[in-house]
């Protein structure tokens, strides 16, 4: 949804550096990243309830519909969590677009042919999804849009078209506010004028692996599939993407001088078919200080009040991981992070904290 990637997946078309498109777990990453751009409004449901899918469920080969929806859910997920907390997340904002786009391309070699019959793309860069109440919206963008030009520069067609995407976009997005595209649509081309909206500039990845953990490099969360399967909603897989935004945020993995080993494991876990011994045992990844953990607490529950959240389950969460997955699970998330009776109190600390601000309604900043 968010930061573009320099590592080994399709990346959006909001920044200049990005991915081989042949990798499965990261064919939608455009999605996320350029989507979550767009100044969601806030709302009294869940931002899950009204988030459209990626893509429309066509006919589509089982592993394909799986990784497809896995993908779709972590997006819809992340955009308000993205989007809403620009001021929690420093550093890390980027003036981003409100839609994805992605060509056949963007899919992995075994899965080309089955993707082109089941979503409709080609060499051409099509809009696949447009973020509610973004920029990209207000000024007219629809699914189904084909990419024709930006600033009277011709989107590329064919293999490497996001990359090349990147290269054309990357300069608009960084030195303007407003973004002149034209699109095809119904045989004719539109001009249209998209405004830029900033957020925190985080990819979101999903993991090919069935060990229940995240992982955050500074730049990137991954989720595995595993953790994916753990959670029980959406809103408890808000909390986990919401603590490893938080970590990326405070610049832990930097401090514990591990970004490298993490980018090499989501590096690895993004492939179709990962090298899952790599990751047997703590995978080089020291465990946080509990410091740490209870600071990105602290950060992520905020995050997630301020993109409409609910935080009251967020300690019963915690601990039903730490019964299930405990420390002795050295490839599980509460291996890197088990300071999970320190961390409780700070949790439950903050909620009230945060219910006492909603209640007179004081700006939701810790």
């Amino acid at each position: 949804m968010t930061s573009l990637h320099n590592h080994a997946a399709p990346r959006t078309l909001a920044r200049t550096g990005l991915r081989r498109c042949r990798q499965l777990s990261a064919w939608a990453a455009a999605a996320l990243l350029l989507s979550a751009c767009a100044t969601q409004q806030q709302k009294t449901t869940t931002p899950a309830d009204t988030a459209a899918p990626v893509l429309s469920a066509l006919p589509a080969p089982a592993p394909l519909r799986s990784i497809v929806a896995q993908q779709e859910r972590l997006y819809r997920v992340a955009a308000p969590l993205l989007t809403q907390n620009v001021p929690l997340c420093k550093a890390n904002a980027r003036n981003l677009l409100g839609f994805s786009a992605k060509n056949k391309y963007s899919f992995p070699k075994e899965f080309v042919a089955d993707a082109q019959k089941a979503y409709g793309l080609d060499e051409q860069l099509q809009v696949i999804q447009v973020l509610t109440g973004s920029g990209a919206e207000r000024a007219g963008i629809k699914r189904g849009d084909r990419l024709i030009s930006a600033s009277d520069k011709p989107f590329p067609l064919g293999p490497n078209a996001e990359r090349q995407a990147a290269g054309i976009l990357g300069p608009l997005v960084r030195n303007r506010s407003l973004i002149k595209l034209t699109v095809a649509r119904n045989g004719k081309n539109i001009p249209l004028s998209i405004p830029l909206t900033r957020a925190c500039a985080f990819a979101v990845e999903l993991g090919n692996a069935d060990n229940v953990n995240a992982y955050g490099d500074g730049q990137r969360v991954l989720i595995t599939r595993g953790m994916l399967d753990f959670v029980q909603s959406d809103e408890e897989l808000a909390l986990v993407l919401a603590r490893e935004f938080a970590h990326n945020a405070l610049a832990h993995a930097n401090k514990q001088q591990m970004s490298a080993t993490i980018s090499g494991i989501i590096d690895n876990l993004i492939r179709y078919n990962p090298d899952l011994d790599a990751i047997n045992g703590m995978a080089g990844i020291k465990a946080y200080p509990q410091d740490f953990d209870a600071a990105a607490d602290n950060l992520s529950l905020y995050m997630l009040a301020r993109a409409a959240y609910r935080i009251d389950n967020a300690a019963a969460f915690w601990q039903r991981l730490d019964r299930q997955i405990p420390a002795a699970v050295l490839n599980g998330y509460t291996a890197i992070h088990p300071a999970t009776a320190y961390r409780l109190a700070t949790i439950t600390r903050t909620v009230a904290e945060i219910k006492t601000k909603q209640a007179s309604k004081k700006p939701l900043l810790p």
